[in-house]
């Protein structure tokens, strides 16, 4: 019988000096198994397609949309009349108007935006292109107007892929809104530089806006499953 196959030959016998250099050896290869799985399961998360994330395809060639027109016709003949007036925008419709849309920068594109009204929210998705990698951008928006009459287009949430990065995200929005406007004079009574600072930094604005001659205000923000209803009244 072959000797190196023999169930009686005895084992050789580790000498208890071993002992350590083995079990330094196994805790190196432990502490590198969760450390890949780990690092596995961050680029999971990090490249993950949500699955509402179904942003309209662009067949408009560069034409303005007829449903962006619809909506600033009704909202400036509805300034006109000087009565109060509603404006309801359709997910829909609005994500057929902005496919297409895409912003470059020299580290990023900005492409395929998609929008969804949810029940009292606003969820804005995006794939961000950053080296050639693309990944999906949620953030999600609670518009409210307080006791005062006030508006804050508060971001709820912002997530990459399904990684949530609200804090850094309000920690990096914030030092850009400082940045800005450290660098270049705003017109804080302009409803674009509220508009951004809300967004940017929570703060709160009067949301009066100019339509012509005229200024109505935004009484109640409605968003509802797939529609959201801007209730308007007259500035006299």
């Amino acid at each position: 019988m072959d000797t190196e196959t023999d169930p009686k030959k005895p084992r050789k016998k580790i000498h208890p000096s071993q002992y350590p250099l083995r079990r330094r050896r196994f805790k190196k290869r432990y502490w590198l198994l969760i450390d890949l799985a780990v690092a596995v399961t961050f680029l999971v998360l990090l490249l993950y397609t949500p699955a509402g994330y179904k942003p309209a395809v662009s067949d408009d060639q560069g034409h303005i949309s007829s449903y962006l027109m619809q909506l600033s016709s009704e909202f400036y003949n509805g300034a006109q009349l000087q009565e109060p007036f509603e404006v309801v925008v359709i997910d829909e419709k609005l994500n057929e108007a902005i496919a297409g849309w895409s912003q470059a920068s020299p580290d990023t594109v900005l492409s395929a935006p998609a929008v969804r009204f949810v029940p009292d929210a606003i969820e804005l998705m995006g794939t961000a292109s950053i080296k050639g990698v693309d990944l999906v951008v949620t953030i999600v928006l609670q518009p409210e107007i307080d006791a005062n009459g006030l508006l804050n287009l508060q971001v709820d949430k912002v997530k990459t892929g399904a990684m949530n990065i609200t804090p850094l995200a309000r920690v990096v929005a914030r030092n850009m809104y400082e940045q800005q406007i450290a660098v270049r004079p705003v017109d804080t009574q302009d409803w674009r530089a509220q508009v951004a600072a809300s967004l940017l930094d929570g703060q709160p604005f009067d949301p009066v806006f100019p339509v012509d001659d005229k200024k109505v205000r935004l009484e109640k923000v409605d968003v509802q499953d797939g529609k959201l209803i801007l209730h308007l009244t007259p500035v006299p």
